[in-house]
């Protein structure tokens, strides 16, 4: 099955497809490492050992990062760490809306990622925005991250944390904060290519150039309800977060995401604003159609009043009458078409002064 077509069925509700017999699957274990005081033990921790490496020091924690984990793949993780079995399903079958669940001392988040598809134009068909899902459970000595569809790899993210061993030393919160912070970044940067699609969509309905598009626009505003349902459910669980009651997430790193959940903030109000636009380009859009409609209408019926004039004339004498006034007149038959094509010039520049033509 192709990834566009395995992107379309995560996107909306469809099961994602387990590996046939003989195929060969992603490593499910992406990384598994230990940190003490926020440096990185050397090597990868066997996940067999990973919370006993975790728990044997004082400032240590592992990180945990697995893609698209089957309930197998995961069993060995939720025994090692205590689970509670209603994440690690939701962690399995993923199509979750973003959410923040506390079980016992087990913080689980579940993230929204949005990914921009590029596209030379937009289409009637084209895809816009894809998503994917991120996973987060976040103990006091570990956090695992699970990322399904097309979530991004968070390699960089984590390279990116481990050469600052002072943030990464506040252990799994500061791993919340920077994958939470991530996942909006990423809104804001979709959200602007996003406008892109809109302001190439206004300039050809408002251009001279005859067009429809609403199409375009209504395949538009479904990746635009993609979008919202990525984005809007997050605000609950980040003012939560921002709180600063939940264990395991301080004081300090609730003003971080405090920051996390302005941008956020942003992002939802961007979308509004998207939404409200569209809906103006949908109608500008309807309203053009109607003035060409009416435009072409006015144009037929003019052609139509000049084409009257000789009609009515040629009729009138097409009449098999022997005494009509003028048949016998030598110059009847020049005069006549003389009439008929002046009627018609001053018929044509009359509609032609009044827009009509």
């Amino acid at each position: 099955m192709s990834s566009w077509r395995t992107a379309r069925r995560f996107r909306h509700g469809g099961a994602v497809p387990t590996p046939e017999a003989g195929a060969s699957r992603a490593p499910v274990v992406v990384d598994c490492a230990l940190y003490d005081k926020g440096v990185r033990r050397p090597g990868r921790v066997p996940l067999s050992e990973a919370l006993d490496a975790a728990q044997a020091g004082e400032d240590t924690f592992v990180w945990i990062g697995l893609y698209a984990p089957l309930a197998e793949d995961l069993a060995g993780v939720a025994d090692a760490f205590d689970l509670h079995p209603l994440a690690v399903e939701d962690a399995v079958e993923a199509h979750q809306r973003p959410k923040l669940e506390y079980y016992d001392d087990t913080l689980f988040l579940v993230l929204k990622t949005i990914v921009y598809v590029e596209h030379d134009t937009l289409t009637a068909t084209s895809e816009v925005v894809d998503t994917g899902e991120i996973m987060l459970f976040a103990g006091e000595k570990f956090v695992v991250v699970v990322r399904h569809g097309s979530a991004p790899p968070l390699v960089e993210l984590r390279q990116s944390l481990e050469a600052d061993p002072a943030t990464l030393a506040h252990g799994p919160a500061a791993v919340v904060h920077a994958i939470t912070d991530r996942v909006v970044d990423d809104y804001l940067r979709v959200a602007d290519k996003v406008e892109d699609d809109f302001e190439r969509l206004e300039v050809d309905v408002f251009s001279p150039r005859p067009s429809n598009d609403a199409e375009r626009i209504y395949q538009l505003k479904r990746e635009l309800i993609e979008f919202k349902r990525a984005v809007l459910p997050l605000a609950r669980p980040l003012e939560r977060l921002t709180a600063g009651t939940l264990p395991g997430v301080g004081t300090g790193f609730a003003a971080y995401l405090r920051d996390v959940a302005d941008h956020l903030a942003q992002v939802r109000e961007r979308l509004a604003a998207f939404d409200e636009l569209l809906d103006g380009i949908l109608s500008a859009s309807l309203a053009g159609v109607t003035v060409r409609q009416n435009t072409d209408m006015r144009k037929i019926a003019a052609i139509a009043a000049i084409l009257a004039v000789p009609t009515l004339i040629v009729g009138i004498y097409g009449m098999n009458f022997e005494h009509m006034p003028e048949l016998k007149w030598t110059y009847g038959y020049p005069a006549v078409l003389t009439v008929m094509v002046t009627a018609c010039v001053l018929m044509f520049r009359a509609f032609r002064r009044n827009d009509w033509l």
